[in-house]
């Protein structure tokens, strides 16, 4: 990747701070997802905090223990927990326990499908439950370090050591497995179905183009990437890892293969978590020093969200109709801003 020139004064940047409404979630919050207009800050143990648009805080006790894993489909928040569980949270607050590992392992990952449908992994193995209730495995060799189901067709990847198994849980025929050397970590289709990434143990992500199987290599992080997001319309691949935002292209068919990615609002800090705008060409993203920022994807123009001088920015959401960000970071600070 090419070296950035910061150029922007942080001094003249836009500055939204003054409505944003502080909140104290009091705990380390890992992941944040909006159910409606309700945010749920997901703990690191035990519970999620529900905050209304108004700012009031309600606590749920979702595990006992660690949670390890959420995920959400904007109806329920799915997720899995050292104590073997993996149960699904509502906006009124309603915990339902879904499943529970015969050997209490760990639930490591969970995904949801808009239809219903919700995956989940325990060590190699894979669990996939349909809209009718069915539960059905599938064992890779070695431990699931992501899940992700495919936008169209009940189709799910399984990321492991040395690539990505794509599973049709409803169907006979023999799993794809998609290979790669490395471990990796966490994996996303794109929303059009084409691509489909994987972050990896080392820095940097890796892509197949579905149709071919074609790799896209797409290195040159200093640091591991912990947080995507797809623009609207999927066109853009907003990632962590560096101190700027890397945004990968991916409005061509051939995706980012051959092309330099974009780089938008670098800091002396380094980008811990990325959320784009649901409907429109602006991304959220937060830094390690605790800034957050929006940052319009045409131009790059920034508006400060939150002044640096806290704890890393561990998780950023926006709601479904894109009128409301909130953010979290490691120490429970948090805030929400109305748009």
């Amino acid at each position: 990747m090419k070296e950035f020139d910061p150029g922007t004064n942080a001094a003249s940047i836009v500055s939204v701070t003054d409505r944003v409404r502080p909140l104290a979630i009091g705990m380390p919050v890992t992941s944040l997802h909006f159910l409606g207009d309700i945010a749920a800050f997901v703990g690191a143990e035990e519970s999620v905090a529900l905050v209304s648009a108004d700012g009031e805080i309600s606590s749920v006790a979702v595990h006992g223990g660690g949670i390890l894993c959420a995920a959400t489909d904007g109806a329920r928040i799915v997720m899995g927990g050292d104590d073997g569980k993996v149960v699904a949270l509502d906006k009124k607050g309603e915990v339902t326990l879904l499943a529970t590992d015969a050997k209490r392992r760990w639930i490591d990952n969970v995904a949801v499908h808009p239809d219903g449908a919700i995956a989940w992994s325990a060590g190699k193995t894979a669990y996939v439950r349909g809209g009718k209730g069915e539960d059905k495995f599938f064992e890779v060799p070695s431990t699931v370090g992501g899940l992700a189901f495919a936008p169209k067709g009940l189709r799910l990847a399984i990321a492991h050591y040395n690539g990505v198994t794509l599973w049709f849980p409803n169907m006979a025929a023999n799993a794809e497995v998609l290979e790669w050397a490395g471990s990796h970590l966490g994996v996303v289709f794109s929303p059009d179905n084409k691509f489909l990434v994987t972050a990896m143990h080392e820095p940097a992500l890796h892509g197949w183009r579905l149709a071919d199987t074609r790799h896209m290599r797409m290195t040159g992080y200093p640091g591991r990437v912990r947080s995507l997001s797809w623009s609207a319309g999927g066109k853009g691949l907003a990632t962590s890892g560096a101190d700027t935002v890397i945004i990968w292209p991916f409005g061509s068919k051939d995706g980012p293969m051959g092309k330099e990615p974009a780089m938008l609002a670098p800091l002396q800090a380094r980008v811990s978590a990325v959320a784009c705008h649901p409907k429109q060409d602006i991304l959220a993203a937060g830094y390690s020093d605790g800034t957050v920022l929006m940052v319009r994807l045409t131009d790059g123009a920034e508006i400060l969200v939150r002044k640096n001088g806290g704890a890393q920015v561990s998780a950023l959401a926006w709601n479904a109709k894109g009128t409301q960000l909130a953010f979290a970071a490691e120490d429970g600070e948090a805030g929400l801003l109305a748009l």
